[in-house]
């Protein structure tokens, strides 16, 4: 039988928190004096005292509960004075619920009772609780609230942001007569700035009886918490003027504020100059904002000087400086990564630990330079601080390796990062969109829905940016859909992405659409929609919404010029071009790229210029770029100058020798000219290199589905019933009228006798025949293809859309082709 467990001795259940906290308590010992029926000797009060007072000191929840349980073991029956440090021993270790438990049990209650319970209210965000028990201190007649009640119900406002109950708080201050000290103007200033009511704080400070150091300092607070740096340098001046201090935490916030100013090098010299006379340049805390207020605004010299001359240098200056160069970080010379990378091992020889800043600025230089060696090294550091967990760091990672293409590595980051915020899945999406990875930048879109976190405007963005590379109808209107339901559609950021994604669909008109529902319109809407215009073959709507893009006083940036030009190239405006041209290099001043330049052999090529499109690259300083050289192989392969394009064939298999595209057109254009033997030299050089000619691929969207066709692939799985249509089609054609010329005809009519090759050739013949057979009447016809038609496929095009009524919309890398009445938006030059 076991034995009967002793009750405990009478004074232990009248003690205070032993009902509070009983299952804290371990149960004494086997052997201990308690169970003979013995108490434990007591200690004096004041060690009591000690101990709860560094339990609350180091937030030792274990030495508070063992103070708290050596009283009742002792039976020792603590005063009102014990009592309270219990109680904010408790407080400050966070464990309100036992704290309240205690104060319930408490006979009697004084001032710093009730200020300590609502403090540790406060200190853990529970506003509501810390104003109910402040009211329950108001009902208790036998306490009279002083200033610190309504100083640490003031606090728990402005951590709550509740403005509202701040209002009242103060305002049975100033019943109270409470008010007139500076310790409570401080508080009421501190409680109406975290709410962000500036114009109370003002009020306050203007009429406030008494006013300390603390009083400026948070007036000044105030106005950088806002956001008015400017308004701040003039309180700073009215502190000087009035005879106060300047002390390092007035002086490290308005250098922190001024940091973000622009264009104000005499407000940032006014205040290096005070920092110098009241003997703070040498403080590391008003150093390191110096550093961090120069390097915001360009002065790296002027922020390297200030950091040699600070003895004491710690992480937080080391991370300034920096995050200095790494804002810096992409100009082209190489010098500012390698002083950063030294700066960091500088840091190391120091034996200062680097915190979670110092790497992620130290990432940020590495992307910004492409410099992924350097970026891995940096990432084993990470890991050897165990530092890889962290969200921030996480996400510089993910994009150092994304933009080198490295996507997997990417990936892996993202993964390895455990607290994901919605920056860190936008980065991830963003990082497949841009390594042409559409299908599973949607699939992460998708996991992120599924876990209900909510994106914001930046992953829209990135999204729609997916679905216009995937350029898939369905997909698209998805994606609008779900922007308008959750209000993203209102953001100029999202606008744009839209207006790009409806463009790359073939829908112009809903681009259209969202250009005018745009209520903030900036440079890059109306580039967008220039361009949409532009290779949608409408090059006078580009150009007349160039002209309102001018009368409209918009800024007008490099990419506004290139929808310009790629509308003047594509139909060959040879005078509209060059005016614009001429008028983005002297009037604007801005440098053509290679893009730029493109457009403007591209033009010239159209026209038949072929000579001075030549001479145009040469002129450009440009003429090792293959780009121009492609662009102008494409005007000798339009006009039949056979001997110019073997020679650009040729300059191309220099500059691109791992290109199979350049085989492909030097072997066809040999063909072409009849040199057999040299076309066999090619095709030879191209089989020794390992290179294969890519495979050209066609989709579609039909009936809620994605449709690809291969060409010359026969798996597909309506192969047969297509043929069928396309033949059928064909047939109606040529029953309406007769072709010269090459016999574009055979192509359907013996399709079967040659085992389909020829029709299987051409991919985007069988989707727009597919297309035709699925889609109502009155639904135009929309295929992708990641090739330039055939002439062959052009031509039956433009005839099925005569025959048909209806239009057929083709996109290939270089611009959309609107089959309609018999014609082709780009006028047969492509």
């Amino acid at each position: 039988m076991l034995p009967q467990r002793q009750p405990s001795p009478e004074p232990d259940r009248h003690l205070p928190g032993h009902h509070a906290n009983p299952s804290q308590i371990p149960p004494p010992p086997e052997h201990s004096p308690r169970r003979a029926g013995l108490r434990l000797p007591s200690l004096e009060p004041s060690a009591y005292g000690g101990l709860l007072r560094r339990a609350s000191r180091t937030r030792s929840m274990a030495l508070s509960r063992l103070a708290h349980s050596h009283m009742l073991r002792a039976g020792y029956l603590p005063g009102l004075f014990l009592r309270n440090n219990l109680l904010a021993a408790y407080a400050r270790c966070g464990d309100m619920r036992h704290a309240r438990l205690l104060f319930d049990g408490m006979p009697s209650r004084d001032a710093v009772s009730w200020n300590t319970l609502i403090a540790g209210y406060s200190s853990q965000g529970s506003a509501r609780l810390a104003l109910g028990a402040f009211r329950d201190a108001r009902r208790d007649g036998a306490v009279a609230v002083d200033r610190f009640t309504y100083s640490t119900v003031l606090a728990a406002c402005g951590g709550a942001r509740d403005g509202r109950s701040g209002r009242v708080a103060h305002g049975l201050a100033v019943v109270s007569g409470l008010v007139r000290t500076a310790f409570m103007t401080n508080s009421v200033i501190d409680m109406y700035a975290k709410c962000g009511m500036i114009d109370e704080v003002r009020l306050v400070f203007d009429r406030a009886e008494e006013r300390d150091e603390v009083s400026w300092n948070l007036l000044l607070s105030a106005y950088v918490r806002m956001g008015w740096p400017e308004v701040a340098v003039h309180v700073l001046v009215w502190m000087h003027r009035s005879g106060v201090k300047l002390d390092a935490f007035a002086l490290g916030g308005i250098l922190k504020a001024c940091s973000e100013l622009k264009d104000s090098e005499d407000v940032r010299t006014m205040l290096h100059g005070c920092v110098v006379k009241v003997g703070l340049d040498l403080d590391v805390f008003v150093g390191s904002a110096m550093v961090d207020m120069y390097a915001k605004n360009g002065g790296l010299e002027e922020a390297i000087k200030v950091f040699d001359c600070i003895p004491d240098q710690n992480v937080v200056i080391y991370n300034a400086m920096i995050a200095g160069f790494a804002r810096l970080g992409n100009d082209p010379c190489p010098e500012t990564r390698i002083e950063a990378v030294r700066l960091y091992a500088k840091l190391l020889q120091r034996r200062i630990r680097p915190s979670k800043f110092t790497f992620k600025s130290l990432l940020e230089v590495c992307n910004l330079t492409n410099a992924v060696r350097c970026g891995r090294q940096i990432h084993a550091h990470v890991i050897l601080s165990g530092l890889q967990g962290d969200e921030f760091i996480g996400n510089a990672l993910i994009n150092l390796y994304a933009k080198v293409r490295l996507v997997d590595d990417s990936l892996r980051c993202f993964h390895r990062t455990p607290k994901r915020e919605i920056f860190t899945w936008t980065s991830m999406i963003t990082a497949f969109v841009h390594n042409e990875h559409p299908v599973k930048a949607l699939d992460l879109f998708r996991e992120l829905c599924y876990l209900e976190k909510e994106p914001d405007q930046f992953t829209m963005s990135s999204v729609m940016n997916a679905c216009a590379a995937l350029s898939v109808p369905i997909a698209c209107e998805q994606i609008h859909c779900y922007a308008v339901k959750s209000g993203f559609d209102q953001f100029t950021l999202c606008g744009n992405s839209q207006i790009e994604m409806y463009r790359c669909t073939g829908d112009l008109k809903a681009a259209n659409k969202t250009f005018e529902k745009i209520s903030c319109l900036d440079t890059f809407s109306w580039s967008q929609m220039i361009l949409s215009y532009a290779v949608h073959g409408h090059e006078r709507e580009a150009l007349l919404l160039f002209k309102k893009m001018e009368d409209c006083g918009v800024m007008i940036n490099e990419f506004a010029f290139l929808a310009v030009l790629v509308a003047c190239s594509h139909q060959g405006l040879v005078h509209e071009g060059f005016r614009h041209y001429e008028t983005m290099v002297s009037d604007y001043g801005f440098v053509p790229d290679v893009k730029h330049i493109a457009c403007m052999v591209d033009l010239l090529g159209h026209v038949g210029k072929v000579a001075d499109a030549e001479d145009f690259i040469m002129k450009s300083g440009l003429e090792n770029d293959a780009v121009l050289w492609h662009a102008l192989l494409h005007a000798c392969r339009i006009h039949g100058d056979k001997d110019r394009g073997i020679k650009i064939a040729e300059k191309l298999m220099l500059l691109e020798p791992y290109a199979a595209n350049s085989y492909v057109m030097l072997y066809n254009l040999y063909m072409d000219a009849g040199k057999i033997s040299l076309a066999m030299r090619t095709r030879g050089q191209m089989r020794e290199r390992g290179m294969t000619k890519e495979a050209g691929i066609c989709w579609a969207e039909f009936g809620g589905s994605i449709h690809h066709f291969v060409d010359g692939d026969s798996s597909c799985s309506q192969k047969a019933e297509t043929f069928t249509r396309l033949e059928e089609l064909l047939v109606r054609v040529k029953q309406k009228t007769e072709h010269g010329g090459m016999n574009i005809w055979e192509l359907g009519f013996h399709a079967r006798k040659v085992g389909e090759n020829s029709i299987s050739k051409h991919g985007e013949l069988l989707a727009v025949a597919l297309g035709l057979t699925s889609l109502p009447n009155t639904a135009p016809v929309r295929v992708m293809k990641n090739q330039n038609m055939s002439w062959e496929s052009h031509e039956t095009l433009k005839l099925l859309s005569e025959g048909k009524n209806r239009e057929i919309i083709i996109r290939d890398p270089a611009r959309f082709h609107h089959f309609s009445q018999g014609s082709c938006s780009c006028r047969d030059y492509w």
